[in-house]
């Protein structure tokens, strides 16, 4: 079984930073790319950030210039930091990885409960 656990969300003002943790744990054999995604009230998710198993990086355009994605393969473990918050970022972010639990299986996608960050004006 496999399992994500993000961490680090929480309540900040505007103009503040957090920094988002993702643990991926359990049966794994491989893990490609891993992200961010999250979900404001009334409305859908969305991409926030995703990067490779190589460090290749992308980002939504709302996010660009104030967060960084980053992962540390020994760890199994994916990062958010995000500075220059807005009210808007305001959401629960949720983090995916994908995932191989053996050599001879298909990866897929497995997704954490999620973290909820709260921005104030």
């Amino acid at each position: 079984q496999v399992q994500l656990v993000e961490s680090g969300g929480g309540l900040v003002q505007a103009g503040g930073s957090l920094r988002l943790s993702c643990v991926a744990s359990g049966r794994i054999f491989s893990i490609n790319a891993m992200g961010w995604h999250r979900q404001a009230p009334g409305k859908q998710r969305e991409l926030v950030a995703r990067i490779t198993s190589g460090g290749s990086t992308v980002y939504a355009d709302s996010v660009k210039g104030r967060f960084t994605i980053s992962r540390d393969n020994v760890k199994n473990t994916v990062y958010l930091q995000m500075n220059s918050l807005k009210p808007e970022d305001t959401a629960v972010y949720y983090c995916n990885a994908d995932i191989a639990v053996h050599l001879f299986n298909a990866p897929r996608d497995y997704w954490g409960k999620g973290t909820l960050v709260t921005v104030s004006s």
